[in-house]
């Protein structure tokens, strides 16, 4: 907690609002002491000895003496295991009904009285324990779950089992995912809880958890690659410890996981082979990324405390004086009246149809920010208490609307979970749009609570519907956010039908990615806060969420020119590229820092806006191929293990290589490049990989690397069309790439172009699927 932060918590302890949150946080304290009673005397229980088995299409049940055990393998070598009867459904992760068991897969005895489960792509095998081996089709074991140990109350009125599962990984393997982390991307020794927590103040690199959390991890190692998904919304803790390879003639130490969770069913899916095929089988599974608008791939400016219209037109006046392409404003909580949710201070924001209307024909759209929490008594309020037999909100154990303290005051929390809630909810989105909104923030819904002290957010025995299985907040906490983004999605989707919603969160759970997708949320202003902004999104993007980026500037403070800078230029090459700063924090114009600064902005953010195709291109075939826009440098390459280790640099897609400039006072840096020729897109020089180059980053400009036979699309010197750019390869090899151009604003797919590039005689060739020469190619690296 810096100084600011701290004058405003005495401040608040001071004020009605800071009064009324202690109050909500002693009735939160007394609603689960009602709710939740003691679990009292506990008994442990682990599976005992194998009994019998049961061949099933795909796999079968192996029964144990005290539980059971399901395994199935799927079409495409995605595994599924279960116990005590857990199916792959009812899940807010999983789409349908999961993918169809292969009915190649076969149940057959393995050594030691265990039983295996055979596939083309995967072996799983099973001890006479219950411990479970996931091997490679030619034996090699790339993850072991020791056998699960529960513990039950005796009384079973008290509730379900707690449960551990422990897991070991070869002694080289490296992890990462878990959702959003501040640390990383690589996950290092350590305790990373799964609950959704706004982390109350600008966070950095030592703060876990964060807003959106996730029990996926992805797992990197000479073996292969597998990623592990413990399909459970309760909260949980997962202790990691990466391996050591012994010295010489030493024995390995394995790396181990152990996820410790407080309740719900113990299932689990896994998906092995190279990094690309393990995230098409996870899209697949959990369902394709959502496209954002394209003008949702440009630069976005947003700030809590624009205040007023006349705000709102000098910045984007300021930006289009200067020359510099602004796709969006977004407005924060101060255009609310009174901070409630679907208002407007007429006041301030006198004709918000007509702004926008005004801002569209520069190009510039509006987005709103959309908070759950509903004021207690508004008219909102008021139409949701009709929704359905009991209303729509949240209701404790003993009926009782929840009430937390948000912006607005005293609030009431929608239940998302439920069927009718959400089309409730999603109707309202009606009221934004008729405003001239084009896109919608979710903001505070892990969800929050203020509260003094303990979690800020409801009570653990608010009953959730669950989508009609009933539960309380300890299962519906995690995927409450991403209820709502379904909600606004669906709702969305009914009010106009032929556009692309523009949606993201700052929390959420595995699935997000369907219905759009996220941002860092309230990272602190300082070189720390930049470095972890850079984690957060491949982190993400390796649990299948591929839109994601930072506030540009970090949230709460005022940071110097040299960040700033270097912040923007991060930010220029991740999907979602917007600045935003707290009400009291520093500007984020770049005139504000300076004509230095304003230059290099100017620079960043007309690079942005030529490879606006290449993005469009992404987001497209991060929706038919699970791949994120922003991924590791390993990601084509995992058996190089310097690259495993390589956290400061990052692939954007398949063509670029972006060297971010990650501490202060730096002007060159080094970069470890995969193998293959990369081209400096600066200077032109070509360097070879792998291995490692030293590369000049002045104040203005940051490494970008282009592969060797790389088709780019960028936009048109004129700022009407795409052309291609491509980068020669190699005397004696070919390279390629695919476009897919912009389709307008439906859903339609996009025309997926391929290219193929070669050297004839002296001179490069770009040659379409057809073999036809592709005149208008920019060629570079000759």
């Amino acid at each position: 907690m810096n100084g600011r932060d701290l004058v405003r918590v005495v401040q608040d302890i001071g004020s009605e609002s800071g009064r009324r949150a202690w109050v909500a946080a002693w009735r939160r304290r007394r609603a689960d002491a009602v709710g939740l009673p003691p679990r009292g005397a506990e008994r442990a229980r682990v599976p005992g000895l194998l009994s019998d088995t049961e061949p099933l299409p795909g796999g079968g049940v192996l029964r144990f003496a005290r539980s059971e055990l399901v395994v199935r393998v799927m079409v495409g070598g995605t595994v599924f295991w279960s116990w005590d009867g857990a199916g792959p459904t009812p899940s807010y992760a999983v789409v349908g009904s999961g993918p169809e068991p292969d009915p190649r897969a076969v149940l057959e005895p393995d050594t030691g009285g265990g039983w295996r489960v055979v596939s083309e792509r995967v072996t799983v095998a099973v001890s006479r324990h219950g411990a479970i081996e996931v091997r490679t089709p030619g034996g090699t074991v790339l993850r072991r779950e020791a056998p699960p140990r529960w513990w039950e109350p005796v009384d079973p009125r008290m509730g379900g089992a707690r449960w551990v599962q422990r897991s070991e990984v070869p002694a080289d393997a490296r992890f990462f995912g878990l959702g959003g982390r501040a640390t990383g991307p690589r996950l290092r020794d350590g305790t990373y809880r799964l609950w959704n927590t706004d982390p109350k103040g600008g966070f950095g690199p030592g703060v876990d958890p964060l807003y959106l959390t996730m029990p996926v991890q992805m797992v990197v190692a000479d073996a292969g690659t597998h990623l592990v998904f413990h399909d459970n919304s309760w909260d949980g803790r997962v202790v990691l410890r990466e391996g050591e390879e012994g010295a010489g003639s030493g024995v390995d130490r394995p790396g181990s996981s152990e996820l410790r969770m407080e309740g719900g069913p113990l299932r689990c899916w896994v998906l092995v082979g190279p990094p690309a095929r393990v995230a098409q089988g996870w899209s697949g599974l959990t369902g394709s990324a959502a496209v954002p608008p394209e003008w949702a791939l440009g630069y976005q400016h947003a700030r809590w405390g624009f205040g007023s219209t006349a705000e709102v037109r000098r910045v984007v006046s300021g930006y289009a004086s200067r020359g510099l392409p602004l796709s969006a404003v977004h407005l924060d909580i101060d255009h609310y009246d009174g901070h409630r949710v679907f208002t407007v201070d007429e006041e301030r924001f006198p004709d918000l149809p007509g702004l926008a209307q005004e801002l569209g024909e520069q190009g510039v759209r509006l987005v709103s920010i959309v908070d759950p929490a509903v004021k207690a008594g508004d008219p909102v309020h008021a139409s949701g208490q009709s929704v359905g037999a009991g209303g729509a909100f949240v209701r404790d154990a003993r009926g009782q609307e929840v009430r937390g303290e948000v912006w607005p005051g005293e609030c009431a929390y929608p239940d998302f979970t439920d069927p009718a809630v959400r089309e409730w909810w999603g109707g309202m989105y009606a009221e934004r749009l008729a405003r001239g909104f084009s896109g919608f923030w979710h903001d505070m819904n892990e969800p929050v609570s203020f509260a003094p002290f303990g979690d800020t957010t409801l009570p653990r025995s608010a009953r959730h519907s669950m989508d009609g299985a009933g539960g309380d907040h300890r299962e519906g906490h995690n995927v409450y956010a991403l209820a709502m983004a379904r909600a606004g999605w669906e709702g969305l989707l009914r009010l106009r039908p032929a556009e692309r919603p523009f949606l993201f969160s700052r929390s959420g759970w595995a699935g997000m990615q369907r219905y759009g997708g996220t941002w860092s949320g309230d990272v602190e202003s300082s070189w720390d806060g930049l470095r972890a902004s850079l984690a957060l999104v491949l982190g993400l993007g390796l649990c299948g969420v591929p839109y994601s980026g930072p506030d540009v500037g970090g949230f709460g403070g005022s940071p110097s020119p040299e960040l700033y800078v270097r912040w923007l230029q991060l930010g220029a090459y991740l999907p979602l590229f917007r600045t935003h700063s707290a009400i009291w924090a520093g500007r984020r114009e770049p005139w504000e820092f300076g004509p230095e600064v304003e230059e290099h902005a100017r620079a960043l953010l007309a690079e942005r806006d030529r490879l606006r195709p290449y993005f469009v291109t992404l987001a497209h075939l991060a929706r038919r191929t699970g791949a994120p826009y922003v991924r590791p440098l390993w990601w084509g390459n995992p058996e190089d293990r310097r690259l495993r280790n390589c956290e400061d640099a990052f692939l954007l897609g398949d063509a670029l290589l972006v060297a971010p400039v990650l501490e202060c006072g730096a002007d060159r840096r080094a970069v470890r490049l995969p193998r293959g020729r990369w081209y400096d897109t600066a200077t032109g020089a070509a360097h070879e990989g792998p291995g490692q180059v030293l590369l000049d980053a002045p104040r203005g400009r940051i490494p970008v690397l282009a592969r060797a036979g790389a088709v780019v699309p960028v936009r048109c010197a004129s700022g009407d069309g795409v052309r291609l750019e491509v980068w020669a390869p190699a005397r004696g090899r070919t390279g390629g790439g695919v476009v897919i151009r912009d389709p307008g604003p439906g859903f339609e797919p996009g025309e997926v172009e391929r290219y193929t590039v070669r050297w004839v005689g002296d001179e490069v060739v770009v040659e379409d699927e057809a073999g036809a020469a592709v005149p208008g190619v920019v060629v570079r690296g000759l």
